[in-house]
């Protein structure tokens, strides 16, 4: 009748190189283990989709992307540097340690693409990046650790 659950937490003091610190283990557990599995799919789903269906076209010149750059007057110049953006997120959301901040970035992106739906085309495909974005913050909320790791390591190089 009544399913109950045991988590497991564990410290660890970890010493590698010059750096020592306590390290403390995720949950062991099936479910934990099946949302850190269901999680990393997520963020392979979204790089492939934001690598080839969202920047390939534009970094490829495909008519389609070069004609709605054009509409809205940013041109060639727009529509390659949108696209660079976004392969750089793809890539980004495959890095554990950089998962968070590219999914902040690419959700960035789609405020910036929802609002130019809104304004430039009448919110013809206003829902897209709207959809895209819940996503990309259910990500970079799970990952908030690994955005954290970063900025200690980049505090750590200064």
């Amino acid at each position: 009748m009544f399913e109950t659950t045991a988590t497991a937490t564990a410290t660890a003091t970890v010493t590698s190189g010059t750096r020592t610190g306590t390290v403390i283990a995720e949950s062991a557990t099936a479910r934990g283990r099946r949302a850190r599995l269901a999680l990393r799919g997520l963020q392979v789903l979204l790089a492939v989709f934001y690598a080839f269906a969202s920047a390939l076209p534009k970094l490829i010149a495909h008519p389609s992307a070069a004609e709605v750059f054009n509409d809205m007057g940013w041109g060639s110049a727009g529509m390659y540097s949108i696209g660079a953006l976004e392969l750089a997120g793809a890539v980004a959301l495959l890095i554990p340690v950089l998962s968070s901040v590219a999914a902040v970035s690419l959700g960035a992106l789609m405020v910036g693409a929802f609002i130019t739906q809104v304004t430039v085309f009448g919110g013809e495909n206003a829902a897209t990046p709207l959809i895209l974005i819940l996503p990309l913050a259910l990500i970079a909320w799970a990952r908030r650790r690994d955005a954290a790791e970063l900025s200690r390591l980049v505090r750590r190089r200064a």
